[in-house]
């Protein structure tokens, strides 16, 4: 297996495990990390996400597959399956991740989902009926980027 190969099962296995600390180690300083929620955040701000994912999750069970990369770019599938807290609804997020590497770490990293689909499940009927709206998205952004800016590690 390709060490930028590894390098993403040790992210996914730390995940797993709650170790935000051990997926954070796998990330270049600089890292840069899009997804649907949280958009564009970069070093520090991309880590914390990872921090306040991991402590905030409580039932929270990673299953990644289709692992593949060479020296420069890489590739996953992961689903997450969690009970979204501010709803206590059961979510199953389905995710295509992407990669770049520099120096033996991971300094771009773009996860890909349908957010109306997670919506669906994480809103429940809100969602089914308006989470395809860009105001109601609009909003699950804001409530995750306030969320992120009162999390202390």
């Amino acid at each position: 297996m390709h060490p930028n190969a590894e390098l993403i099962q040790r992210f996914y296995a730390a995940f797993a495990q709650r170790d935000s600390a051990a997926m954070n180690a796998c990330y270049a300083p600089d890292v840069e990390f899009h997804d649907p929620v949280f958009q564009t955040l970069r070093g520090d701000d991309a880590r914390r996400m990872w921090s306040m994912l991991c402590a905030r999750a409580k039932d929270l069970k990673i299953v990644v597959s289709g692992i593949e990369a060479d020296d420069r770019l890489g590739r996953a599938r992961w689903v997450a399956t969690y009970t979204f807290a501010a709803t206590g609804h059961h979510v199953e997020n389905r995710i295509d991740a992407s990669f770049g590497f520099k120096d033996g770490k991971i300094a771009k990293h773009q996860d890909r989902f349908d957010l109306y689909r997670w919506a669906r499940q994480a809103l429940g009927l809100k969602g089914l009926l308006l989470g395809w709206l860009p105001p109601v998205q609009a909003a699950v952004r804001k409530q995750a980027a306030q969320g992120l800016r009162a999390f202390k590690d």
